[in-house]
């Protein structure tokens, strides 16, 4: 297999997480056990897929001068992630994710950004140099947990570069519409979708006719990821649902980057969008049945088996 390259860019944090017995919220304070301190963010948590399957995978951010640096980050060194072009946040915290994890597995999340909204010039010079001196063929990952100068830059950079880029929209709020054309792939769950097309979302095909508005904006690829861990793929000749396989979920932490990591790998090695987009719904299954996020990411075969199932369920929906 030929060793290409993911670029990801946006949140790293370090992740708290304990399990709770109550839904989280319904008591001012909740007694919680199980406690684990891990590496996070959307960014970390699809350099980490990277290096997992097989990958050279680089990974773009900012952390703080501060000890929690280390452990957001020497997990990804461990799995091979190359980490020289994450920058420091002089007098800054590095980010920091509060998860709480009910029964249910449906997981809440408390994001204090600290460094990742900690760009100057330089940093943001030196990001678009590391893109710029990137081997291809490659694939950028981005999310919107970082400045919005930050991630126009990097489009810049990537399609000077000949690089094809796909971004999770978090937060919605800060994605820039006419940057939309730039990118490949978009890759929203419900929330996002509504906060991107301005209106609810509440059936398959209000969630189809949402895909389609968003490729019609300029992305080649539009996924929505729903909340059973399934999705809604459009591209210009098709729009299928792809239903999620029967997993229980045990924690949903990181299962939204599981798939646009996964996703963005399977479109690096040259698959089809639909069967890109089978490898992430089936990672995201994968990595809901067991506790964390990085420590949760199935290999390559598990992914791969699962997914030439649910392809067998998909079916179009027509507009």
């Amino acid at each position: 297999m030929q060793r290409l390259t993911l670029l990801s860019l946006g949140s790293i944090n370090a992740d708290f997480q304990v399990r709770v017995d109550e839904p989280a919220g319904s008591r001012e304070t909740q007694l919680a056990h199980d406690l684990c301190r891990l590496s996070g963010g959307k960014a970390s948590n699809t350099a980490y897929l990277g290096a997992r399957f097989g990958h050279r995978s680089l990974l773009l951010g900012r952390v703080g001068d501060d000890e929690l640096a280390e452990q957001a980050l020497d997990p990804l060194r461990q799995a091979g992630v190359e980490v020289d072009n994450v920058g420091r946040a002089g007098g800054q915290s590095t980010g920091v994710s509060m998860i709480m994890v009910p029964p249910d597995g449906k997981k809440n999340i408390v994001l204090a950004t600290n460094a990742n909204d900690c760009w100057d010039d330089a940093a943001i010079e030196a990001m678009a140099a590391a893109i710029d001196g990137c081997a291809t063929p490659a694939c950028l990952v981005l999310d919107y947990e970082v400045p919005a100068p930050v991630v126009r830059q990097a489009l810049e950079a990537a399609t000077r570069n000949g690089i094809q880029a796909v971004l999770d929209p978090s937060f919605p709020d800060r994605v820039e519409q006419a940057l939309l054309p730039r990118l490949y792939a978009i890759t929203p769950n419900v929330s996002e979708a509504e906060g991107l097309v301005g209106h609810s979302l509440d059936t398959l095909d209000q969630l189809a006719n949402a895909a389609r508005q968003l490729q019609r904006d300029g992305p080649a690829v539009v996924c929505i990821k729903l909340g059973d861990g399934g999705c809604v793929l459009t591209t210009a000749d098709q729009t299928l649902h792809i239903p999620p396989g029967d997993v229980e979920p045990v924690d949903t932490t990181g299962a939204g980057d599981a798939f646009t990591g996964v996703f963005a790998v399977a479109l690096l090695e040259g698959l089809e969008p639909r069967e890109a987009a089978a490898w992430g719904v089936a990672a995201a299954n994968l990595a809901v049945t067991d506790y964390g996020s990085q420590p949760a990411y199935a290999d390559r075969q598990q992914v791969i088996e699962l997914a030439q199932k649910l392809l067998e369920n998909a079916r179009r929906l027509d507009g």
